[in-house]
């Protein structure tokens, strides 16, 4: 009998792919910065421009409901005409936005530069990530690859608040925007690091489904912002309806349609699905403990956004070091066992952060959950990428950032109304307060202010003992969830070898 040869192991990276992956990670660090530079700036823009109140939302929100829309549409057009062709085509839209943004001299021309760096963004997020995919074979390269990748968004969020208060110290609001510049500048002269690749087959893009995708997508975010803002606003679940609808439609024709713009036969793979779900249930996690986190530390605590900033990086740096750090421990542990052996001490240390009573404490709590918890990022992408073959790895890298976008925003506003909720049911009035002030801790922070010292400050203990009851309440839905999560990780998972062991 002749012996069957086994299949050859990928070539490893060398120095010109890890190289490339410094490249790759300058645009994740910027858009990551970019997402939280902007509430630095909004007192003096807002003071420069006079922009309306709807104005001022469009300002605040446009860039993320351009985001939201366009990655699966962009991550399926890198698959088509070129990852890199379409990297470098969204580093000019993100510079040329970025000089627009930072003189802009009417509300409506910075609401155009944002909507056009929502365009560029959507362009860096899927590409960079499917380049890294075809750049690194190895699989364990590939996940400490992609753990760098996610380190550095990580580290965008941490970085954003410093470094939006030290330009706002030294110059006008528009310097937050013009660091872009340079960046992107960078990008497009390092541009022959990194290679082209696409699908083998080209396809055109079906205008049917984009349109679909963005008639999906923007409702939805727009009703889980509503929600978030007001649970009882009618337009939030109209919102929510007409996206779900578009979503059905958005599906079946991708069941139908010779050449899908989101090829559906992806989810048949149990360790995409399973991974992407994942990805969207600690993001919603995240997105509403960061929330609660940085409300305390600014309306209960009375801390400057600078100083509120920088006690947030504690959480994003561990998941820093944890997004480094799991690729590196999955080599020897199965990433299921990895990820779900983090739920466990993740759901404790929120728990501790949910029934704190200072500032210390919480933030220790959730220091270390975010620590604990940072396997899913990490390992959780590494998988969706290396799931999905070689012609879809745009799509399905666009996939898990709209997770990561769809489930931050859902987490605001479904923990948010939980918390919101708690706290009414819980706050305990004084004597000559207004009924206002029990709706939330920012009404009865306004609410003080009109109020003799005596009776501010009996109010505020109380609006503070009440948000501290509903971040416990919030704490408890997270560990319960995180405890359901580990249960199903661990079974779901369970035929996951190490990265890169002999039977991956």
């Amino acid at each position: 009998m002749t012996a069957t040869a086994a299949p050859a192991a990928p070539a490893r990276a060398g120095a010109r792919e890890w190289l490339g992956l410094a490249v790759l990670a300058l645009p994740t660090l910027l858009l990551s910065i970019d997402n939280t530079v902007l509430f630095l700036a909004m007192p003096h823009l807002a003071a420069d421009l006079a922009p309306g109140p709807v104005q001022l939302l469009w300002i605040m929100d446009v860039y993320g409901f351009v985001i939201a829309g366009f990655l699966v549409t962009m991550g399926a057009l890198g698959d088509r005409v070129g990852r890199r062709r379409l990297l470098l085509c969204g580093a000019v839209a993100f510079g040329a936005a970025s000089a627009l943004a930072a003189y802009a001299s009417s509300p409506g021309m910075l609401i155009a530069a944002r909507i056009l760096l929502g365009l560029g963004g959507a362009t860096l997020m899927p590409a960079s990530l499917a380049l890294i995919g075809t750049m690194f074979r190895d699989a364990r390269q590939r996940a400490l690859a992609i753990g760098v990748f996610t380190g550095c968004f990580m580290g965008g969020a941490a970085l954003g608040p410093v470094v939006g208060g030290a330009l706002l110290e030294r110059f006008w609001w528009g310097s937050v925007f013009l660091v872009g510049v340079p960046v992107m500048g960078l990008l497009l002269a390092a541009a022959p690091l990194l290679p082209e690749s696409r699908g083998p087959r080209g396809g055109r893009i079906d205008l049917a489904s984009v349109a679909l995708s963005m008639a999906a997508a923007f409702p939805v975010v727009y009703g889980l912002k509503e929600v978030a803002e007001d649970p009882a606003r009618p337009a939030a679940y109209a919102g929510l309806a007409a996206g779900a609808a578009f979503g059905y439609l958005f599906v079946r024709r991708q069941r139908t349609v010779a050449d899908p713009l989101l090829d559906l036969r992806l989810l048949r793979s149990r360790t995409f699905s399973v991974a992407l779900g994942l990805l969207l249930a600690t993001n919603v996690l995240s997105g509403g403990l960061y929330l609660f986190a940085s409300r305390f530390l600014q309306t209960a605590e009375g801390l400057s956004p600078l100083d509120s900033g920088l006690w947030m990086t504690l959480p994003a740096l561990a998941m820093v070091a944890g997004s480094l750090l799991a690729p590196i421990a999955a080599r020897r542990v199965r990433p299921g066992t990895l990820i779900a052996g983090g739920m466990v001490p993740a759901a404790v240390a929120f728990l501790v952060a949910g029934f704190a009573d200072g500032t210390g404490v919480l933030m220790a709590g959730l220091t270390v959950g975010f620590l604990c918890l940072s396997p899913v990022a990490a390992l959780g992408i590494a998988l969706v990428v290396g799931a999905a073959p070689d012609e879809r790895a745009g799509a399905a890298s666009a996939i898990a950032e709209t997770s990561g976008e769809f489930g931050i925003a859902f987490g605001i506003a479904s923990l948010g109304s939980v918390g919101g909720a708690a706290y009414a049911a819980l706050v305990a009035l004084p004597p000559g307060a207004p009924d206002a002030a029990g709706e939330s801790l920012e009404d009865a922070a306004a609410a003080a202010e009109g109020l003799p010292p005596e009776s501010a400050a009996a109010l505020l203990e109380a609006a503070r003992d009440a948000f501290l009851g509903g971040f416990g309440v919030v704490t408890v839905v997270a560990a319960v969830l995180l405890a359901g999560l580990a249960v199903l990780t661990a079974t779901a998972m369970r035929h996951l070898p190490p990265i890169g062991g002999d039977d991956a």
